[in-house]
C-alpha cells in the first residue's frame, strides 16, 4: 500500500522537474516503505532502477550494466566490458535522452562495502560526468550509520553535492486508519503500540483478526518473519551488538535512569554513553526530560526510553523468553503478554495523547512533567497558558477522583502560567459525575481514545 508519503513525494518531483542534473539522497531503515515510495515516484517516468546485492564486484557492475543495455535497448553495449560504476555512467550520459531519466541505485551502501573507493567513485560521476545531464540520480539505502558515513558526513566525497536528501520515518500514528479501515480506535492504538508506523509490519498485521494471535503467529514463531528482525536491524548497524541489546532489553524493562542501566550493565556511566549516543542516533531510544526545563540539554533529570515500539515490545517480550520460542513454546510469551498487555499500551497512549495536545492546540511544546514525588502524563506550554493532562488507558471509566488528583498536582509546576484546561483522556470512558462536571467548567476536557487524532 501506498500510504501518506505526499510530502517526500512532492520533493521527488520537484527534483525531477527542475533542469539538468539533480542528485538525491533517501535513506531510513528497513521496512519503513522506501522502495514503495521510489516505486510510486518512477511509475510514469524513464527509469533505471538497480538493487545492491552482496556479491562479488564485477557481478554488481556486469547486472549493473545489463540494465543499462535494457533501458538504452544497446546491444552493442552488451558486448563491451566495462570495468566501472564511472564507465557505465559515462556511455549512458552520452546517449541522446528524449526527457530526465531517473537513475535509482538501492542499497547503496552495499556498494561502499565492496569497495571503499565508491563514494570517491561517485563524487567524480556527480561532479564530472552527469553534472549537466537531464538525470535525476537517487541513491537509496536501509543501514543509515552506513548511508551516513558514504553519502552525509563531512568526511564523505559526496558531502555537500545531493540537491535533496530525504530521511523516511516511520508513519505517524493518523495514518494506521487507511492500513486498518474496520479496525476501532482502540485497536490502531494497541496495533501501533506493538509494530509502530512500519508499513511491512503493518501489512502482516492487515487481514488480522485477534491482535494476540496475529503477534503469536507474525512475532513469537520462530519461523515467523519478524521474530529475527530487530536482532538484523542492530548486527548490521553498529559493532558489539550485545551491548546494545543489553541496554534496550534493560530499558524495556523500566530501567530509565542513566546510571541504574549501567548498573544493570556492571559498568560506569561513562562506559556506556558511546552507546546511548549512537542507539540516539538510529533513533531507537531518546533522552525525556520534564517539559519544563529552561535548559533541556543541560538537564540531569533526563531519562530514556525506547522511540520505536516495536523494539520495545520485542526486547520485552521475544528477547527474555527465546529459550521458550525457540523450542516452539510460544504460550508462555502469550501469557505474559496477555497478563500486562494494558500496562504494555499504556506508554504509547501517553506519547499519543501528547502528540493530541500538539495537533490541537497552539503550544510551544508538549510532554511529560514530574518532580521527586510527583508525575503528570501531558503537560502543555504555550507563551500564555498551560494544558496538563492525566492519561487512563485501563478496563474502568475515569471519576471526578483523577481530575481532583491532577489539580492538586498542577499546582506543584514551576511555571508561573495560568492552567487553561484539564484534560483527561480515557480508554473505557468517564463516569456520570465527571461528565456533569465537564458541563458546568470551561477548563475541563474529556478525550475518549483518541478519536480528534484522525480529524
Amino acid at each position: 500500500m501506498f500510504v501518506n508519503r505526499q510530502k517526500e513525494l512532492k520533493i521527488l518531483e520537484e527534483e525531477y522537474t527542475n533542469l539538468g542534473f539533480r542528485f538525491t539522497v533517501l535513506y531510513g531503515r528497513r521496512r519503513v516503505g522506501k522502495t514503495t515510495l521510489i516505486k510510486e515516484y518512477i511509475s510514469s517516468k524513464p527509469y533505471i532502477y538497480f538493487l545492491v546485492t552482496l556479491e562479488a564486484l564485477p557481478i554488481v557492475l556486469r547486472r549493473f550494466q545489463n540494465l543499462v543495455v535494457d533501458f538504452l535497448e544497446d546491444e552493442f553495449l552488451r558486448e563491451i566490458e566495462l570495468k566501472s560504476f564511472e564507465q557505465i555512467f559515462s556511455y549512458l550520459a552520452k546517449q541522446n535522452l528524449p526527457k530526465k531519466v531517473v537513475v535509482v541505485i538501492d542499497e547503496f551502501q552495499y556498494l561502499g562495502k565492496l569497495d571503499k573507493s565508491i563514494p570517491s567513485q561517485f563524487q567524480y560521476i556527480v561532479d564530472e560526468i552527469l553534472k549537466s545531464k537531464n538525470i535525476h540520480l537517487l541513491l537509496c539505502g536501509s543501514i543509515i550509520s552506513m548511508m551516513y558515513e558514504q553519502t552525509l558526513s563531512y568526511s564523505s566525497p559526496l558531502y555537500g553535492r545531493r540537491t535533496s536528501g530525504i530521511k523516511l520515518d516511520a508513519l505517524s500514528f493518523e495514518y494506521l486508519g487507511a492500513f486498518f479501515p474496520t479496525k476501532n480506535e482502540i485497536e490502531l492504538i494497541e496495533l501501533y503500540a506493538v509494530l509502530y508506523g512500519v508499513p511491512k509490519y503493518l501489512e502482516l498485521f492487515k487481514d488480522s483478526g485477534d491482535i494476540f494471535e496475529a503477534i503469536e503467529r507474525n512475532i513469537l514463531d520462530k519461523n515467523a518473519f519478524l521474530y529475527e528482525e530487530p536482532r538484523f536491524i542492530l548486527q548490521n548497524e553498529v559493532n558489539e551488538p550485545m551491548t546494545y541489546f543489553t541496554i534496550l532489553e534493560t530499558i524495556a524493562n523500566g530501567e530509565h535512569k542513566l546510571g541504574n542501566i549501567a548498573g544493570k550493565l556492571n559498568k560506569n556511566v561513562q562506559n556506556i554513553t558511546s552507546f546511548i549516543s549512537k542507539l540516539i542516533e538510529l533513533e531507537l531510544i531518546y533522552k525525556e526530560v520534564p517539559v519544563t526545563e529552561k535548559l533541556p540539554n543541560k538537564s540531569k533529570k533526563g531519562l530514556y526510553f525506547i522511540k520505536d515500539n516495536f523494539f520495545r515490545f520485542w526486547f520485552s517480550y521475544v528477547l527474555p523468553y527465546r529459550s521458550q520460542l525457540e523450542l516452539g513454546n510460544t504460550n508462555y510469551a502469550m501469557v505474559k503478554i496477555k497478563e500486562n498487555f494494558s500496562g504494555f499500551v499504556a506508554k504509547v497512549y501517553e506519547d499519543l495523547s501528547v502528540e493530541y495536545v500538539l495537533k490541537n492546540y497552539p503550544l510551544l511544546k508538549a510532554g511529560r512533567w514530574w518532580s521527586k514525588d510527583e508525575e503528570i502524563d501531558v503537560v502543555g506550554v504555550s507563551e500564555e497558558f498551560l494544558l496538563v493532562g492525566e492519561c487512563k488507558y485501563s478496563n474502568k471509566k475515569v471519576g471526578v477522583d483523577i481530575l481532583e488528583s491532577l489539580e492538586r498536582k498542577s499546582k506543584k509546576i514551576e511555571l508561573k502560567l495560568p492552567i487553561k484546561h484539564y484534560l483527561l483522556f480515557s480508554k473505557s470512558g468517564f463516569t456520570n459525575y465527571l461528565l456533569e462536571v465537564e458541563k458546568d467548567r470551561d477548563d475541563v476536557v474529556l478525550v475518549s481514545a483518541l478519536a480528534p487524532v484522525y480529524k
